[in-house]
This record gives structure tokens, sequence and C-alpha cells, in this order.
């Protein structure tokens, strides 16, 4: 139960702003899982929750078919070079690394309403596009998605609002598109080469279905402060339990 609510949280946090993972991987970690497994079970079992919030999100994304393809692609070639990355660096670089990244993720969660505030500054400033430095940004942050994926929305938010002239809930479409692809190719390269705790992803899987659709139709009346006080005191949990 405590696995299954963890993936509802996880899923309507995806789908709101990004950083679920911050709320299921302590859980499995909690549970015993080691945290290679833990993170490649927790990255297959949010699949279906970014499924779920693009579905609630259809309106949001008509329009940018093109856009979206664009991105996806690099989008997948960072998801895939991150899932190698983990497979191939031994265990206890990922232990040695992870907590600096979900230090970073809180960090990221925490300056959240300060970069909202200056995306929407430069947006009225700045009617950019979508260039070499998004691509290149985007395809960054799924290197880190299909590596671990913690924030992995929040840093999509902050690449994309400051060079698409979009409003920030067409922006927020995309990046559930985006943030779920990741999972999904990092999640096919485990399938193949990974140890997966079937049980638990299942268990994420069936909870974050759930999320995803509470995230796009309730998610934004959630307080903010709220919501990143839980996300910052999970994180912290994780850092003392991998270190």
């Amino acid at each position: 139960m405590a696995i299954f609510g963890a993936g509802i949280a996880a899923g309507t946090i995806n789908t709101v702003v990004g950083s679920g993972t911050l709320i299921t991987f302590p859980v499995l970690l909690a549970f015993g899982y080691a945290p290679v497994t833990a993170n490649v079970s927790n990255t297959i079992g949010l699949v279906p929750g970014s499924v779920s919030g693009a579905v609630g999100y259809r309106r949001e994304l008509r329009g940018q078919r093109n856009r979206v393809l664009t991105l996806a692609v690099f989008s997948t070639l960072g998801g895939i070079a991150g899932a190698v990355a983990l497979l191939a660096l031994p265990a206890s670089a990922f232990k040695r690394i992870v907590p600096a990244f979900i230090a970073i993720a809180l960090v990221m969660i925490l300056a959240q309403p300060y970069l909202a505030r200056a995306l929407r500054a430069r947006r009225r400033r700045d009617r950019g596009g979508i260039g070499a430095g998004t691509n290149a940004g985007v395809m960054a942050t799924g290197v880190y998605g299909g590596y671990f994926g913690a924030a992995q929305g929040i840093m999509l938010l902050a690449i994309l609002g400051l060079t698409v002239d979009e409003s920030l809930q067409r922006i927020n479409a995309v990046k559930v598109v985006l943030a779920g692809l990741v999972n999904l190719v990092a999640g096919v390269i485990f399938v193949i080469a990974a140890h997966i705790a079937w049980g638990a992803a299942g268990l994420i899987a069936a909870g974050s279905i759930l999320g995803g659709v509470i995230g796009a139709r309730h998610g934004r009346r959630l307080p903010p402060v709220a919501l990143r006080a839980v996300i910052v005191a999970v994180g912290v949990i994780a850092i003392v339990r991998l270190v």
C-alpha cells in the first residue's frame, strides 16, 4: 500500500511539475531494495503515469505536434545515453553520484518559484524559438533522466520556458510527454539488461496511472508550498539513507 500510494503521489507530482522520483525512490529504499534496482524499477513504474498525464493534457498539446516530435528525438537520444551510463558504471558510482543529484534536485525545487517568475519576465520581453541550445538542453535533461530522473521535469520547464513562446500550461504538457519518453526508452533498456523488481514496478505503475489523471485534472490546485515541503523532506531522507 505504501508503494502504491507513493506511485499515486509521484504520478500526480510528475504531471504537475516533476520530481515524483523523490517520492517513490526513497520509499523503495526504505523497503530494502538496492539503489540501482530501486531506480530502474521506479523508472519503469512511472511510465504509465506519464501516459495518463499526457492524455489529460491533450488539449494543451494541440498544435504542438512538430515541436514535440523534434524535441522527442533529443529526449530519446539523451534517455538512451543516461540509461546506458547507469548500467555501464558500477553500482558504487551510483550510490556516490545520486545523493548529489538529489541535492541539486532539491535546490531546483526550492528555486522553482523564482524560476517561474524569471521565465514569465523573459517571455514578456523575448519571443524566442527552438534552436540548437534548446535541443542540447533537452538532450542533457534526457541523459540526466535516463540515469536518475528526479526533477527532470523542472529542468525541462526551465529550458522550454526560456525558449518557447507558449503559456506555461502548454509548455508543461510538452514536458510531460518528453519526460515520459525518457523514462520509456530508459525502461526498455532496463528490461533488457537490468534486474527489475517487477512487483514494486507494478505497484508504482498502477499508482502513477491514477496520479497522472489526478495531476492533469486537479493537481494545479495543490498548495505549492506544501508540495515543495513534502518533496524536500523525502529527498533529504533519501540522501541520508544513501549516505
